[in-house]
């Protein structure tokens, strides 16, 4: 075991030698005078991109583990709503007032990383003792889907779009839970009763609508490629077929909010009993949980395609970065080194319900007893599976869905826009950042 004052001279070294021989711009300038370690108290930021009464208590938690592990280092704890986290980031990046460290969701990295926000975590990652831990085709995505194929996130965290059911209202009305599209929509019709005030689905209509909207047509039409041939599959007459039948069930299977409903909004109607079926992801177990009983909620799978498989977003997870702005990198990497712990990750994942990419948590009692995500896990690990991996690599990728997209739903869902104008738009605006990109590249 080396000492602490050895391990800071060979990482010092390392780093040394390794700056000397690709040169020192800024994405490689992690060392300087003010980052060398040393035992002063220091004080570090970290930014929750989904704070609220769920997460914001395990981040607290975790975050009282480190600070007892490591006395000198300070750390405040600043905590975003999901809705609006990216466009807070976006404007510290501007401003130059960005925190130490952040979660960071992967599809971000690529448009943080253009902007030179984000420090390259390679040198740190590659002394670390744990490194094997880390699921190495999550590291590997996330190097591939930058432009420089760096390291600017390890993610601690890995998702999958589901279907929450009212188990027990399916049971009561001798419904199966779907398994084809055609049940879905069945199960939306005939589990939907304006007398008891129940609705058979909800439909995300507001900010971040567009993503649950994409996952759910790609796992309808079984398409793997997001772009093909410099062409976007998004207006596939497959997608159009799909979305005719989904939009047509607002308002007459659905509430009239839904036009409005956040990702919050639409979890509340299903935890107070007013719909039955609702798209979301793992994440949403601990909502549920705590106003549910284990009897009367499930998570399945999506509907298998029209192609007769399942259909999952690759690179669905949220990761720790550290910015450039940083004066404090050492410390700022013990922060992420240890929320990827195995430690860490249990905790996190436990409370919150979703998958770890520490492997050694992967066999610990809780997951294995988990329903949610041991059918979660059946979906990745199955070899039929089909991964679809949307451009992330775009640095415009996330405005487009999140500036142009979710308002087009609400025109659709309004009746202002038809659903193929919005899958136009969508396509369009997805081939000219694929152009520029490729362009430049």
């Amino acid at each position: 075991m080396f000492s602490k004052k050895l391990t800071t001279s060979i990482l010092a070294l390392t780093m040394a030698m390794g700056l000397l021989l690709t040169g020192c711009g800024r994405g490689d300038s992690i060392f300087n005078g003010n980052a060398m370690e040393n035992e002063e108290e220091v004080q570090i930021t970290f930014w929750d991109d989904n704070a609220g009464p769920q997460r914001t208590p395990i981040w607290e938690e975790l975050i009282e583990r480190f600070e007892k592990q490591n006395p000198q280092i300070d750390v405040v704890y600043v905590g975003l709503n999901k809705d609006s986290a990216k466009s807070k980031l976006d404007a510290a990046i501007a401003a130059n007032n960005t925190p130490d460290v952040a979660s960071i969701y992967t599809s971000w990295l690529p448009e943080f990383a253009e902007r030179e926000a984000l420090l390259p975590l390679d040198y740190y990652f590659d002394l670390w003792s744990e490194k094997n831990m880390i699921l190495e085709k999550e590291i590997d995505f996330n190097r591939t889907i930058v432009k420089d194929q760096k390291l600017y996130g390890i993610p601690y965290t890995q998702n999958l779009d589901v279907l929450w059911i009212r188990k027990d209202w399916f049971e009561e009305e001798e419904v199966k839970a779907p398994e084809t599209w055609d049940d879905f929509f069945h199960a939306v019709e005939t589990l939907t009763d304006e007398s008891k005030d129940r609705y058979g689905y909800s439909i995300r209509g507001g900010v971040g609508g567009s993503f649950q909207l994409q996952r759910m047509m790609y796992a309808y039409s079984g398409i793997q490629d997001y772009i093909k041939d410099g062409k976007s599959t998004i207006n596939d007459p497959k997608h159009i077929e799909f979305l005719k039948r989904y939009f047509a069930l607002y308002q007459n299977y659905t509430p009239k909010g839904d036009v409005a409903n956040n990702y919050r909004t639409m979890l509340a109607g299903f935890d107070t009993g007013k719909i039955a079926m609702i798209q979301h992801n793992l994440g949403s177990y601990g909502e549920h949980r705590d106003f549910l009983k284990p009897h009367q909620y499930q998570a399945i799978p999506l509907p298998k395609s029209i192609e007769g498989v399942h259909v999952a977003e690759g690179g669905n997870t949220i990761g720790l970065s550290i910015f450039q702005e940083t004066d404090h990198p050492n410390e700022a990497w013990k922060l992420v080194r240890f929320l990827n712990s195995a430690e860490a990750q249990s905790y996190w994942n436990k409370t919150v319900g979703q998958l770890p990419t520490n492997t050694s948590v992967l066999s610990e009692k809780w997951l294995l007893e988990a329903p949610h995500a041991q059918m979660a896990a059946k979906v990745y690990d199955d070899p039929e599976t089909i991964f679809i991996e949307p451009a992330f690599y775009l640095p415009e990728y996330r405005s487009i869905l999140n500036s142009m997209v979710d308002s087009s739903i609400q025109k659709v869902l309004s009746g202002e826009m038809t659903v193929e104008d919005l899958l136009a738009e969508w396509a369009n605006a997805v081939e000219e950042a694929h152009k520029r990109y490729t362009k430049d590249r």
